[in-house]
């Protein structure tokens, strides 16, 4: 059974995926950083998986710590096996005018999502452990293409993110190793429903900037990174695939 491993998949765009693969038939690592409410809402998300027949197990690990990442991926191969399909979702973010953004801020947010990357992929596909084959997704942001205020730090990650996914392809692509993106637009997830309690406002604003009228979804995302590790995108690599309703084109 192909092993996919997924970062930050506690809740939100990262749980969504983690379902949508183990539906796929794959066995799932679910990463959570090694917090009590995210770690139990990991367990709950593999619990589900398990409950309907699939295979999942959580994994505890700060990414941007390099011997958390390589202890997850060898207790993973322990399990469940190597580590063939990666999707990158842990993220750090936050709002604030970009003046006033700390330093401490800036590294954190550029650590989660750069360094903790670059440190799983690493880990999965790097040296002697690499094996030919395999695909990774990475989770970047329409805010990538758009920009936003009070969001310097994380754009930039997220624009970031981009270029890591071409240079890496470029880098893995003589074995067979697939690299690509997914730019998720305002999905509807558990954290918007807890930050903004007046979603009738959010719909407003969101669907102001979309040609789809609708909200989207997590599960709108796993559908795009489902897609991008499967064999029916065997031959894309390199690539970001806008999953956002049409926000870029307007």
């Amino acid at each position: 059974m192909r092993v996919a491993l997924v970062t930050g998949a506690s809740r939100g765009i990262g749980a969504a995926v983690a379902r949508r693969l183990a539906r796929n038939g794959m066995a799932v690592a679910i990463n959570s950083y090694p917090d009590g409410d995210m770690l139990n809402r990991a367990k709950e998300v593999a619990e589900e998986i398990r409950g309907w027949g699939g295979d999942a197990a959580v994994f505890a690990a700060d990414v941007t710590d390099a011997e958390a990442v390589d202890e997850m991926f060898a207790d993973c191969e322990q399990q469940l096996g190597p580590v063939g399909a990666l999707v990158l979702n842990a993220a750090a973010t936050g709002r604030q005018p970009w003046d006033e953004i700390t330093e401490s801020t800036w590294d954190k947010v550029s650590d989660v999502n750069l360094k903790g990357a670059f440190l799983c992929c690493r880990r999965a596909f790097g040296g002697a452990r690499g094996a030919d084959g395999g695909a990774i997704v990475t989770v970047s942001s329409v805010q990538a293409k758009l920009g936003a205020p009070q969001s310097l730090h994380y754009t930039t990650t997220k624009a970031g993110l981009l270029g890591f996914t071409r240079a890496l392809a470029r880098e893995l692509g003589s074995r067979g190793i697939r690299v690509n993106s997914v730019m998720p637009g305002a999905i509807q997830t558990e954290e918007e429903l807890e930050s903004f309690p007046d979603q009738a406002a959010v719909r407003e604003r969101v669907l102001a900037n979309q040609i789809l009228q609708r909200r989207g979804l997590a599960e709108d995302v796993a559908g795009a990174v489902s897609f991008l590790l499967s064999p029916d995108s065997g031959f894309m690599t390199g690539q970001t695939l806008c999953v956002d309703g049409g926000w870029v084109l307007l």
